[in-house]
C-alpha cells in the first residue's frame, strides 16, 4: 500500500550502502550506520528549497505580526469575518500557512517509511505487524530493493558489537535469528550503543527547539498558537525521544540523531547570516552619517545660491 514511499527510501539506502560498502565492507556495521546517515543528508538536501520557502514564511508572520494583531482586535466579537479578513491579509501578500509545516509532513513518510524498510529486515517477530517467519526464511527473502544477500550482510553487521535493526526492547526471539550471522547480541550490548544515541537525540532535539524559538519575534512568541506550540515541543518531543528510545532500532536513532545535526547546522548558518544581514544596514547608515557630519572647527558650507547670482565684489574707494 505504501510501496511507494518503502521502495524509494530502500533504494536510497542501497545506493549509501554500496557506496560505503566498497570502501568499510558489505557487512560493517559503520557502513550500514553511514548509509542510514547519508540516507538522511540526501532527503534534507531535497528539502532545501522547501526549507527557504519556510523561512519566507516566516519572516512573513513577524512582518504581518502587527496587522494580524490589529484584525483580531478589530473584529473580536466576529470570529467569521476575523477569518475572512486574514485570509484576505494573507492572500494579498502571498502568504502560506501551510509552508512552515510542509517540511514536517515530507520528512514524516520517510521517517516511516525508513522504520519500515529496516524493520522488514528481520521479520521473525510474531507481533503486531510481523510476519513470523523463520530465521531461515527470513534471511532468504529480500527487503524490497535488497537482495537476499543485503538482507544477510544487515544482519551481520555489528556497530560496537549491537546489530542497529535491534532495539532495548527487542524480544530474545527475534534476537535468535542473529545467531548464524554474527551471534546472538545481548541486550546490554545493544543498550549500551542505544542509550548514548537517545540521550544526544532528545539533548539535540531540544537545543534546535531552542534555537528556532529564539530566532522569532518575542511578540510573535506570545501571540501565535504555533510558537505555544513550539513551547510545548521543547519538551514533549524530546522527552519523547528519550522515553521511546528504548523501543526504536539503533538505525532509526541515528537517523535522529543526524537529522537533528543537519537541522543544528541548518539553523546555525541561517542565524549567521540573518545576523550579518542585520547588521550590514545599520553599518552603512553609521557610515553615511560619520561621511556627512561636519568636522570640528569646519565652516558650514551652504549650498543655496543667492536669488541673483552671483554677487560681484567691487574696489572699496
Amino acid at each position: 500500500m505504501l510501496d511507494f514511499i518503502y521502495y524509494p527510501v530502500s533504494a536510497i539506502l542501497w545506493f549509501w550502502h554500496t557506496a560505503f560498502g566498497a570502501l568499510l565492507g558489505p557487512d560493517s556495521g559503520f557502513a550500514w550506520a553511514l548509509a542510514v546517515v547519508f540516507l538522511v543528508f540526501t532527503v534534507r538536501i531535497f528539502l532545501l528549497r522547501i526549507v527557504i520557502e519556510q523561512l519566507r514564511t516566516a519572516r512573513q508572520i513577524r512582518e504581518l505580526q502587527p496587522r494580524i494583531k490589529a484584525l483580531r482586535k478589530t473584529y473580536a466579537g466576529d470570529r467569521m469575518r476575523q477569518a475572512i479578513e486574514m485570509r484576505k491579509l494573507q492572500k494579498d501578500h502571498g502568504f502560506n500557512p501551510w509552508m512552515g509545516y510542509l517540511p514536517i509532513l515530507v520528512q514524516a513518510p520517510v521517517f516511516l517509511g525508513l522504520y519500515h524498510v529496516l524493520r522488514s529486515f528481520n521479520r521473525t517477530g510474531t507481533g503486531w505487524g510481523q510476519l513470523g517467519m523463520s530465521p531461515e526464511a527470513n534471511a532468504a527473502t529480500p527487503n524490497y530493493v535488497f537482495s537476499a544477500t543485503g538482507v544477510q550482510s544487515f544482519l551481520t553487521a555489528r556497530l560496537f558489537g549491537a546489530p542497529i535493526s535491534a532495539a532495548i526492547t527487542t524480544p530474545d526471539s527475534m534476537l535468535a535469528s542473529f545467531a548464524s550471522f554474527g551471534g546472538v547480541p545481548t541486550t546490554g550490548a545493544i543498550a549500551a550503543v542505544a542509550i548514548p544515541l537517545m540521550l544526544i537525540a532528545g539533548l539535540a532535539t531540544h537545543f534546535n527547539a531552542r534555537a528556532s524559538l529564539a530566532g522569532q519575534n518575542p511578540g510573535a512568541v506570545q501571540d501565535s498558537r504555533v510558537a505555544m506550540m513550539k513551547q510545548v515541543m521543547l519538551w514533549v518531543l524530546p522527552l519523547g525521544v528519550l522515553a521511546g528510545g528504548s523501543f526504536l532500532a539503533i538505525a532509526i536513532l541515528l537517523y535522529l540523531v543526524s537529522n537533528s545535526v543537519w537541522t543544528y547546522g541548518q539553523q546555525h548558518i541561517i542565524s549567521v547570516r540573518t545576523n550579518r544581514e542585520k547588521a550590514l544596514p545599520a553599518t552603512s547608515a553609521v557610515d553615511r552619517r560619520a561621511a556627512t557630519a561636519p568636522r570640528p572647527g569646519a565652516r558650514p558650507v551652504n549650498s543655496e545660491k543667492p536669488a541673483g547670482g552671483r554677487k560681484r565684489r567691487g574696489k572699496t574707494r
